[in-house]
């Protein structure tokens, strides 16, 4: 049976399978379907946000996905909260439905105040055994249940910075392959390659061809404002990429805090703000200490004196900002034990969501919630 115009309403706090098995199962049976992200002031992922992941998500030309907030207080027994949760819908709603399809005990009753037909789809959820309240509460437990957008928004950032051969590219990449050994959701960890270096490259290439001369090296180029910004934005482009397809951690080797200091080394003057304008995007700092580590001249870096200079503003710029980080010194395998340990102490917190409102006597998730399975290994 084809109804002319279904209905779908949810928190999405986050949206997870279920959601998603719910959306698509709804939109084959409809010639038309509205979902309504019903999102309360209280919760912490922006409503907004949630109802642009389901855009994402669900592009199919006859789905409409609609944001309404809903403060009203839940309470099944009350026709007051019932009117108002009702009048909220109504308001999301530019035309009368005729089906409201939902996995919940509510729905029936939502569906004979809207006058439509109810639709239960899989309301034991043995399909998809998550909910909401189950990924707030351990989103590792059920990262394979959420889609790339909500996972690019959960995953944990750490980010391995450092001035020039101080072991920063060796010590992401080992840290990415030493938590991806570790298996099961963290098989898919991924390391985020420093951009700089292939735009620098790319940079040298272009200069040489349009002088036709293949003598150029480093001291020839110009650099500008607008090459840092494309750096940052291309390297940040790059971890959104990888966040969305990866484990519940990403390693980033180098972000824009370490190219807005690249800027001030190479233009002479602090980077516009700006460029720390993404570091609530990133949860950890690693910084390579440059002590004990024999300084190798690759032909494209400066020497090492600028490299002590710059391990220096990487230190005071971390602390002045009150960026969380620690400073990893000593032989590799030690620095790549005290990487870990922090890595997996960042882990161990867990993801922290405001609660929701819930119905009287319903125990809301915790905020805070401890660790289930969160740490790797």
């Amino acid at each position: 049976m084809t109804h002319r115009h279904g209905l779908v309403v949810g928190k999405f706090y986050p949206p997870h399978a279920g959601h998603h098995h719910l959306v698509d199962t709804a939109a084959a049976a409809c010639d038309r379907l509205t979902v309504i992200v019903a999102a309360s002031t209280v919760e912490s992922v922006p409503l907004a946000l949630r109802a642009a992941w389901l855009r994402e998500t669900h592009p199919q030309p006859h789905v409409e996905i609609v944001p309404v907030v809903d403060d009203h207080e839940i309470d099944y027994d009350s026709e007051d909260a019932w009117g108002a949760h009702v009048a909220a819908f109504r308001g999301g709603l530019t035309a009368p439905v005729d089906a409201v399809f939902s996995s919940e005990a509510y729905g029936p009753e939502l569906a004979r105040r809207l006058g439509a037909a109810h639709v239960p789809v899989d309301p034991p959820r043995t399909r998809f055994p998550v909910s909401g309240t189950a990924v707030r509460d351990d989103p590792v437990a059920h990262w394979h249940h959420l889609a790339p957008p909500v996972r690019g928004h959960l995953a944990r950032r750490v980010v391995v910075a450092g001035a020039e051969s101080t072991g920063t590219t060796t010590l992401a990449r080992a840290l990415a392959a030493r938590l991806a050994e570790r298996g099961g959701v963290w098989a898919a960890t991924r390391c985020v390659p420093e951009y700089g270096r292939t735009y620098t490259e790319e940079k040298l290439a272009a200069a040489r061809r349009a002088a036709a001369d293949p003598s150029l090296w480093l001291d020839d180029l110009t650099w500008t404002p607008a090459d840092f910004a494309r750096i940052a934005e291309r390297h940040l482009a790059l971890e959104d990429a990888a966040a969305r397809t990866g484990s519940p951690v990403l390693i980033c080797d180098t972000d824009a805090f370490a190219t807005a200091l690249w800027y001030e080394r190479y233009l002479g003057e602090p980077a516009p703000e700006s460029y720390h304008r993404g570091n609530d995007r990133h949860h950890l700092w690693i910084l390579t200490d440059p002590a004990g580590v024999p300084f190798e001249q690759d032909g494209w870096r400066d020497g090492a004196t600028i490299r002590d200079w710059m391990a220096g503003r990487f230190r005071e710029e971390l602390e002045r900002r009150g960026l969380p980080h620690i400073t990893v010194t000593g032989p590799h395998e030690t620095r790549l034990s005290q990487a870990l340990t922090t890595v997996d102490a960042l882990l161990e917190k867990g993801w922290a969501f405001s609660a929701p409102l819930t119905p009287p006597g319903a125990a809301g998730p915790r905020t805070a919630p401890p660790s289930t399975g969160r740490r790797p290994g």
